[in-house]
């Protein structure tokens, strides 16, 4: 594994119709460290998914660069792995065969690729339910799926864009508690964008909070609390005096932000 760095990355969209460009990104400068577990927060609008986007390798920037390791980013490649808000998984498959799509555009050896696809499966909690059609599943089971697909690829990085963001809270919480386990225990570089500010507080030993458009990095936090989240309780570290502290300051300087936007109209 190696590190994930940013360099001056801007990126600017022009409307083919009208010509007007829209700065979404500029300057970004960061460098993410293998094993690292990183959240990004940010107003609406402010390019948070872009950024994401440019790392999977689905658009370029317009100058600066992404690189992981000495190897600058410029398409989708197997050492990232992205899990999105709705899983995008073939739903009229069975799980085991959403899960093991990967290895076999690889063409990885029937025998191989099942017992990867059951080792997985059991690490993300759906033991016996490979032969269960995806669309059976819950919204919460489905994620599973989704995280179960990303990790059989062995990626360096799994970038997630709000992946949680359609569950409900009982869910939400048991599958951030997964994603906190599946970093300590794969050491996977992790980056998650999130509109929530309690679970980017929860998941991200760094945190960067994106100022709005064009965006570009306004703050950055370190912080205890996903390492205390692998053995304490999600609602017991949500209680602690500097969650909340750091909590009612990040969503301060978003509110700030976004009444920023609204004078702008």
């Amino acid at each position: 594994m190696a590190n994930l760095t940013s360099d001056n990355l801007c990126m600017t969209f022009t409307n083919p119709q009208t010509g007007a460009a829209v700065e979404a990104l500029k300057d970004v400068n960061f460098t993410l460290k293998k094993g690292e577990i990183l959240s990004v927060l940010g107003p609406s609008g402010c390019g948070k998914t872009t950024l994401l986007n440019i790392i999977a390798g689905f658009i370029n920037p317009t100058s600066g660069k992404i690189a992981l390791g000495d190897n600058e980013i410029t398409g989708p490649g197997v050492e990232r792995g992205m899990v999105f808000q709705q899983g995008a998984l073939f739903e009229w498959l069975p799980v085991s065969k959403n899960v093991d799509f990967g290895l076999r555009m690889k063409k990885t050896p029937k025998k191989e690729a099942a017992a990867q696809v059951e080792k997985w499966l059991d690490t993300v909690g759906l033991q016996g339910f490979g032969d269960t059609p995806t669309y059976q599943l819950s919204g919460g089971m489905q994620q599973r799926v989704a995280l179960a697909r990303c990790l059989v690829n062995d990626p360096d990085v799994i970038l997630m864009d709000e992946p949680l963001g359609a569950l409900d809270a009982l869910t939400r919480e048991k599958m951030q508690s997964l994603v906190l386990d599946l970093w300590k225990e794969t050491g996977k570089t992790i980056m998650i964008i999130t509109h929530s500010v309690e679970e980017a507080l929860l998941l991200g030993e760094r945190l960067f909070v994106m100022a709005p458009r064009p965006g570009r990095l306004h703050k950055e936090y370190r912080l205890p609390f996903a390492e205390m989240g692998l053995t304490q309780s999600l609602r017991d570290v949500k209680k602690d005096p500097y969650f909340s502290e750091v909590r009612e300051e990040i969503l301060t300087m978003i509110w700030n932000m976004e009444e920023e936007i609204m004078g702008r109209v």
